[in-house]
């Protein structure tokens, strides 16, 4: 499995190469104002659907009595939002005809 890491100034890079036409600074303004946007809308617990790639959203945990590994003590544990993301089926296809 390759180990590449993809990051913000990998995607701006790779966008601003494939978009001669447009600004650096353009495409950078751009890609961060859609992570912006994600964020925002995950916080306030919208599901965010990007038909063909998938779809982010939030999930609620409970709270719970869990254990400090350290001690053995019992703590509580608050309940909390954690991101999720579900693949659409075209990546899903993507993803398994590469693997062929």
């Amino acid at each position: 499995m390759p180990s590449n890491r993809i990051t913000r100034s990998s995607i701006i890079d790779a966008l601003a190469s494939k978009n001669p036409h447009l600004f650096y600074r353009d495409v950078e303004k751009v890609v961060l104002a859609v992570f912006d946007e994600i964020s925002k809308n995950l916080s306030q617990g919208n599901r965010i659907e990007l038909r063909g790639f998938g779809v982010l959203g939030t999930k609620e945990r409970k709270a719970r009595v869990g254990r400090n590994p350290r001690t053995g003590e019992s703590v509580q544990v608050d309940s909390k939002s954690i991101p999720f993301f579900k693949m659409g089926k075209e990546l899903k296809k993507k993803l398994n005809a590469s693997n062929k």
